[in-house]
């Protein structure tokens, strides 16, 4: 017993020791005259720039996994990752709803539950799916929810026709046609 925890104990101090001296030698820096610390992969030193751009092995576009080319204008803003015209024909068309969140970069726009004035006990929800960079008549997708209010002031689900879905879309379609004709022009 005595020999086995002899044995535990000194493979304890021998791992111990073995990861102060891997720590000790994973330094990557140096010292100057001053004591001021630089580490040894300071581009600064022969490039000018610390945020040079490293070359590639895929090439300067470097790799596109779904093939997909990026569209030159076509009406994708800087920064947007979906189709610009469709973005905000979307915004635009559901502009009478409090949004709930917009998400540009993955071209998602839900809104808060709305009430129509002249029915308060019923509201409605939307849900927008902006499917690509393109201007396509599938490129946007919308679901829409609605509830309606019992007499307790509860609300429970209620059934949408699947014909409001597809009107909100034309709809977003039919601005974001006007908005593309507008910036041609």
């Amino acid at each position: 017993m005595q020999c086995r925890a002899r044995f535990w104990k000194q493979l304890t101090h021998i791992s111990v020791a073995i990861a102060v001296f891997g720590l000790a030698g994973c330094g990557g820096s140096y010292y100057d005259e001053s004591g001021t610390v630089y580490p040894e992969n300071d581009n600064r030193k022969t490039s000018g720039s610390l945020y040079k751009s490293e070359e590639s092995v895929f090439g300067d576009g470097g790799l596109d996994l779904f093939g997909e080319d990026k569209p030159e204008g076509g009406g994708d803003g800087a920064g947007i990752g979906v189709n610009s015209f469709l973005w905000r024909a979307s915004l635009d068309t559901i502009s009478f709803m409090p949004l709930a969140s917009a998400d540009p970069f993955g071209g998602v726009i839900i809104t808060d539950w709305y009430s129509p004035p002249e029915s308060r006990a019923e509201r409605f929800k939307i849900n927008l799916y902006i499917l690509g960079r393109d201007l396509r008549a599938d490129g946007v997708r919308a679901s829409v929810f609605r509830q309606l209010q019992d007499q307790s002031g509860g609300w429970s689900d209620a059934a949408v026709e699947p014909k409001t879905s597809v009107d909100i879309e034309n709809a977003i379609l039919s601005r974001a046609r006007q908005l593309r004709i507008a910036a041609l022009q």
